[in-house]
This record gives structure tokens, C-alpha cells and sequence, in this order.
């Protein structure tokens, strides 16, 4: 009789950067004979790569950890990720927990799981390995493929800005960015085995190269670009104050940057953006949108905005709702301000109220969904037909995203996942746009 595989549930909190680590160690627990299974099931030991960029972060995790343990509570379960690297102990206090890894060493995570299901010891006390971050150099990391059709590949690791509500600098140390060569060696893999969009992401994408001789984001842009076979090039997150003309000029000629780009505004009133200590104002960011409309045909935004930080007055409020309606992002991912230990703003006088944060948040996300509505309808309306790049297939629809990241729709009996066509665009519910493939 063939002897089980064992089985791995990976579970991912929180942003690109942790997907594509935990692709990472999921090749590489396949390299060594362990099946990737889903975490919702009974499985054999347990990953929980983790998140606490806000308070609702760090009591996901916990939720998560207590799942896979109630799930199997003889499974060795392996805790990583920001998280992780700023709370070990309480992660280790947490019964069934076998072992927390930092972000410094997060294949160890793998490794750690590896030697348990070897070992079948009996379960101890947890082992911690978490290193001080700020001395960390880049781990490398390389992924052959990707469960969907987007595939995120980490160019960049930590950040040194030190906004005033952001624990991450703490969790994921300075910039360290992936040489050149790796992440070119790494896209063309993906493109090979099949990859029809690559996200380049990091923790400070727009940092990319700054520790690096002779190369920034665009250069590495650029040399993405000549890639044989490249498909579609997406950006992660970026801060408005790197959108400037020789930046736009160069990345305007590349054929393969998809005309999307998600900024992080996080306010629109130049009194909140300074007490958060970014590095624009509003008339800065505005200006960075419209460089991008005036160089980039068909370009659309999605962005990120906190509401309720300390002090934060009506006014202030008020002039992020107007900046959210004049930029017409497509997208706009809104967060009532988390108040983190260790951050300068959690000491901040003028805390606001719970009810009034939700309160914030509900009138924002209205303006956006307002904006989002009105893009939708002027793209229906005038009867253009895009190029679709499908993705999933449900309930007799397949779906996908166009170059500037519309969402759509077509009626198919087939699933298309990877395949693109052209679509005639007849309606939209707000959300989703919806039409016709003409090709």
C-alpha cells in the first residue's frame, strides 16, 4: 500500500506581499513531497502567515491559529508573518502552537514544518525563531507558477518612511530590494509556465532599487517589458510623491504596464497627511493623478484612505470625501484608523469615537461606490470593446479584468481561465460590468 502524503494548510492574512510568500513555501513543502491541501480541512500540520497592519489583523489571526488547531489538534501548526515578528509571545501563549517565524526568515516556516512531519515528535513548547529585523537582509525567494492567472512576484521588502499609525517598519524592517537579474529570471519562469499578468509588488514598491547601484522601479520596468511572452505588468501600491514627469515619460512607453495604478492617499487633508508624516500633500497627489491621465490612455485608480485618524475634524473629513469625488478613483479600500502600540499616533491626543469612525467610514464608502458607478456607466455608454483577460468561471458567467482593471462579466458555459478576448460592454450592476465577447 502506497504510503499518505501529508497534508499542509496554508492559511494568508493581509496583503500581496504575504500571498506570494506563502507561494514561496508552499513550493517548497511540494519540493519536498507534502501536498498543499485546503486549510478549511482536517490537515497534517498547519501554516498561518499572518497580518497587523490593525487591530482587526492581529484578532484575525488569533481566529485563524484557534481554527487550525480545532481543525486538528494533534496538527503541528507554524505561525509566520508581521504578526509574528512584532507579538511572538503572545502567538506562542496560545495553546497548540508549535513554532513562530519571523519575517526575517520566513522559508524556515516550510523548514519547520519539514522536520516536524519527519520527526513525528510528540508536541512541546513552542520554538521561536524571530531575529531582529532591521538587520535582516533580503531572503530569497523564487515561484515557478501561481494558482491564478495574476501572479504576484516580491521585488521589494520593508519600509523607512515611519508614518505615524504604521507598525509595519517594525515588522518588516528596511528596504531591501530583490537584485534585477532574480526578478527577471523569476518573471520569465512565470510567463513560460503559463502566468498571463505579473503583479510586481513589495512592502515600498515605489523604494524599489534604492539600496541598489545603478537601477530604480522604472529601469526594472523597463527590462520587465523586453521579456519574450511578457503578458500584462501590474504595480503594486505607490506613493504619489514618486509619480513625476521623467518617471510617467519612461513607464508611458512600455507596452506591457497595464493603465492601473493604486496610490496610497490615505487622506485628502494636507493638516491629517502631514500629522501622518507622508511624504506629499493633496495638491501633490492630485497632480500625480493627472500626470498619469495626461501620459496614460484609458488610465483608472484604486486607493486606500483612513478615516477617523486623531484630530481628524469634520473639515478634514470633508476634504477627503471632495479629493475621492474629483480624482473618480475607480476603487478606493476605506479603513477606520487602528490605533497600533508603539506608533507615535496611538499617543496622540484627539482620539476619535468608534461610532464616529463607522459613521466616516459609511459616508466615504458611498462617495466612492458613487464614483465608481458613474466610471461604469461612462464605459458602457460608450460602446467600447475591451480586451478581457478571464480568470474564474461561476454560476454559468466567466469573469476577468480589463488592462485598467474593470471587472467583467460574459454569459459562458465554458470556463476561459487564461484565455483573453474582446468584450462589447451592454451594462453594469455598479460593480461589475457586463457584456458580450465579439471576437
Amino acid at each position: 500500500m502506497a504510503e499518505k502524503i501529508q497534508t499542509v494548510g496554508i492559511y494568508t492574512l493581509g496583503c500581496k506581499v504575504n500571498q506570494y510568500e506563502s507561494e514561496a513555501i508552499a513550493e517548497e513543502l511540494l519540493k519536498n513531497g507534502l501536498s498543499i491541501d485546503s486549510p478549511s480541512n482536517p490537515c497534517d500540520a498547519y501554516i498561518i502567515n499572518t497580518c497587523t497592519v490593525t487591530a482587526e489583523s492581529d484578532r484575525k489571526a488569533r481566529q485563524f491559529i484557534r481554527r487550525a488547531i480545532s481543525k486538528n489538534p494533534d496538527a503541528y501548526v507554524v505561525v509566520t508573518g508581521c504578526f509574528a515578528q512584532v507579538s511572538p509571545e503572545s502567538i506562542a501563549a496560545i495553546e497548540g502552537v508549535d513554532a513562530v517565524i519571523g519575517n526575517g526568515n520566513k522559508l524556515e516556516a516550510a523548514t519547520a514544518v519539514i522536520n516536524m512531519l519527519k520527526a513525528q515528535k510528540a508536541k512541546t513548547s513552542p520554538t521561536i525563531k524571530v531575529g531582529d529585523i532591521e538587520s535582516s537582509p533580503f531572503e530569497p525567494m523564487q515561484i515557478s507558477s501561481f494558482e491564478r492567472t495574476r501572479a504576484y512576484v516580491k521585488i521589494e521588502d520593508g519600509c523607512e518612511n515611519r508614518c505615524t499609525y504604521c507598525i509595519i517598519p517594525s515588522a518588516r524592517g528596511k528596504v531591501r530590494s530583490k537584485p534585477m537579474d532574480e526578478v527577471l529570471d523569476e518573471v520569465r519562469t512565470l510567463t513560460k509556465n503559463g502566468c498571463r499578468e505579473i503583479v510586481l509588488t513589495g512592502i515600498e514598491t515605489a523604494s524599489y532599487g534604492k539600496d541598489l547601484e545603478n537601477t530604480d522601479l522604472a529601469t526594472l520596468l523597463e527590462e520587465v517589458d523586453k521579456i519574450e511572452g511578457i503578458g500584462r505588468v501590474r504595480l503594486g501600491s505607490l506613493d504619489p510623491s514618486l509619480i513625476k514627469q521623467d518617471f510617467v515619460k519612461r513607464i508611458s512607453a512600455l507596452k506591457s504596464l497595464a493603465p492601473h495604478f493604486h496610490l496610497s492617499l490615505q487622506s485628502g487633508s494636507d493638516r491629517i497627511l502631514a500629522k501622518m508624516k507622508r511624504k506629499y500633500n493633496s495638491t501633490q497627489a492630485m497632480r500625480a493623478i493627472e500626470l498619469l491621465r495626461e501620459n496614460i490612455k484609458d488610465v483608472k485608480f484604486t486607493t486606500d484612505v483612513i478615516v477617523g485618524f486623531p484630530t481628524e475634524t469634520e473639515e478634514d473629513f470633508t476634504e477627503s470625501v471632495d479629493f475621492v469625488r474629483k480624482a473618480r478613483f475607480l476603487m478606493v479600500h476605506v479603513f477606520p484608523y487602528s490605533s497600533r502600540k508603539g506608533t507615535p499616533a496611538c499617543s496622540m491626543q484627539g482620539q476619535i469615537a468608534g461610532e464616529e469612525k463607522t459613521r466616516r467610514v459609511h459616508i466615504l464608502s458611498d462617495a466612492a461606490q458613487e464614483t465608481r458607478k458613474a466610471l461604469l456607466d461612462e464605459v458602457c455608454a460608450s460602446e467600447k470593446i475591451c480586451e478581457v483577460l478571464f480568470e474564474t468561471h461561476e454560476n454559468g458567467y466567466a469573469y476577468g479584468h480589463t488592462p485598467d482593471f474593470l471587472e467583467v462579466a460574459v454569459k459562458s458555459d465554458v470556463p476561459l481561465h487564461a484565455v483573453t478576448k474582446k468584450v462589447k460592454f451592454t451594462h453594469n450592476n455598479g460593480n461589475i460590468c457586463f457584456g458580450d465577447i465579439v471576437d
